[in-house]
């Protein structure tokens, strides 16, 4: 496993011998990379094949909080219905998205010997509304503007594991010790690099091949 700073070095790397190169920033470096990340990790998910790649997941802890009902359905945080549901307390960081949403590979209790199983808003009110719903004893959660919901849990912590685009291990902190965002775990999965690399160097070279007024004129062609 590399860390963000490794994965920029290796691009930098194949773009020493250009004249413009000292424009070229980690930050610049490091979008263009995180783009054609995101548009390979959607992709791999729908054909089924990120299981294919060593893929590194992380977990984290969420405390969990109650919410009204009425903040779920309808974002009002000035009505009260009366019914709670749990809330992770933060929203999330920032996650890769598969075909179906965020990739979140399994929410459980802290020990993890019970796991919490994915659903949408909508499906848990139909499955509420069954009959038999009294004899359902599944827990579970679904993801909503940046948040995981809990309608049916009593537990005041999670751990979540989920494809994340920054490493967490310092997630939260605020004591001044967090380390270096160039230090942190490269996240995309490691079968997906050299794909990665190939895209974000032809973006790079054509931005910097091209003289400043043929890049003006291409850009007009756009539009």
């Amino acid at each position: 496993m590399i860390t963000v700073g490794e994965a920029i070095s290796r691009v930098r790397g194949n773009v020493k011998g250009v004249k413009i190169d000292a424009f070229l920033t980690d930050r610049r470096i490091f979008s263009s990379i995180m783009k054609y990340a995101r548009v390979l990790i959607r992709r791999q998910d729908s054909e089924n094949k990120m299981m294919m790649f060593k893929t590194p997941f992380q977990t984290i802890c969420m405390e969990l909080i109650e919410v009204d009902r009425a903040e779920v359905k309808c974002k009002c945080q000035d009505l009260e219905s009366g019914c709670k549901f749990k809330r992770t307390s933060l929203k999330l960081p920032p996650m890769f998205d598969g075909y179906w949403g965020p990739l979140i590979r399994t929410v459980t209790s802290i020990d993890g010997s019970e796991e919490v199983h994915p659903t949408y808003r909508q499906t848990w009110e139909k499955i509420s509304a069954s009959k038999n719903f009294r004899y359902n004893k599944t827990k579970y959660y679904w993801y909503q503007d940046g948040y995981l919901y809990f309608p049916n849990l009593e537990w005041d912590f999670v751990n979540i594991e989920g494809l994340f685009e920054e490493d967490v291990t310092d997630f939260g902190c605020d004591t001044g010790t967090c380390k270096s965002k160039r230090d942190g775990i490269y996240t995309v999965p490691s079968g997906l690099h050299e794909e990665i690399e190939r895209f974000v160097l032809q973006e790079l070279g054509i931005s910097v091949q091209l003289p400043q007024d043929q890049q003006h004129d291409n850009k007009h062609l756009l539009k």
